[in-house]
């Protein structure tokens, strides 16, 4: 049995928070290069332009990539043969909130949805954990702007409605998202299991890199035509209109119940923004 300290945990966390919300992700960085390559606008290549320019100024000269520095989601996969001295979540916590603190980064999060108080530190946080074999943490932070986190959409699909059903009301929903989310976005799409786990699994998809596929064919199928579906909007880099409205369009998948076929939406922000590490 292997123990791992609570200030291993405390600094990892922290440093994924600072990680993430200060270096744009290799895979999306080179997604929105591409992107300036095959986009014919001047309006949106101008602003592809500005976005290149703000993630390289943010990386050298350490400030947030995006102003909304977002809700802080954790996902914690904790080996079976791991005992930690603590507990885990207070210290994932005191990370994010070091992080927050140390980083001068925007404190948005208020302590109850009704009341809208400001809790000064951007906690608490939204911590899932989970058990997995080994000896080993997995622990991935995802900063979450709001931004785009409210163009977000869940659907409850009859079981017969067919495939494409769900690819319309996926490209709806970026539709009427329009400029709102700072595209260019990364869609995340979950399908099956309950309301919740399609959600959980919509922002779980984007984790994937943005140029991949799923190995699954009929849904890398499903991928690849809403992809296009979108991008054939022309809503554009910022609403300016142009080839390029995604960069991508992941789906994960799981099994579901014979009278339901639920569906989420997660729209991410041309700054998608996590960090991963195993410890």
């Amino acid at each position: 049995m292997r123990t791992v300290e609570n200030i291993l945990i405390t600094k990892t966390a922290k440093d994924l928070c600072l990680k993430a919300n200060l270096k744009l992700r290799e895979d999306i960085l080179s997604a929105l290069k591409a992107a300036r390559e095959k986009e014919r606008s001047l309006k949106s290549r101008h602003m592809l332009d500005a976005i290149i320019e703000n993630a390289a100024i943010a990386k050298k000269k350490k400030l947030p990539i995006c102003q909304d520095t977002g809700m802080v989601v954790a996902y914690l996969k904790v080996g079976q043969e791991v005992k930690v001295r603590g507990d885990i979540k207070k210290a994932v916590e005191k990370g994010i909130g070091q992080a927050y603190k140390e980083g001068y980064l925007r404190k948005s999060i208020v302590s109850g949805p009704l009341v809208r108080k400001n809790t000064g530190t951007n906690l608490p946080a939204i911590i899932y954990t989970d058990l997995a074999p080994g000896s080993r943490i997995d622990i991935r932070i995802a900063i979450k702007g709001f931004g785009c986190e409210n163009a977000s959409k869940t659907r409850m699909f009859k079981p017969m409605d067919t495939a494409r059903a769900i690819e319309d009301f996926v490209v709806a929903s970026v539709k009427e998202a329009g400029s709102r989310p700072c595209p260019p976005v990364y869609v995340g799409v979950g399908i099956g299991g309950t309301l919740d786990k399609a959600v959980s699994l919509s922002k779980q998809a984007i984790f994937r890199k943005v140029n991949g596929r799923s190995k699954v064919q009929h849904i890398a199928s499903l991928e690849k035509g809403i992809l296009k579906r979108i991008n054939n909007l022309k809503i554009g880099v910022m609403g300016m209109g142009g080839k390029v409205t995604a960069l991508g369009v992941s789906i994960l998948t799981y099994p579901t119940h014979i009278a339901g076929l639920p569906v989420a939406v997660n729209i991410s922000c041309h700054a998608t923004r996590d960090a991963r590490k195993v410890i």
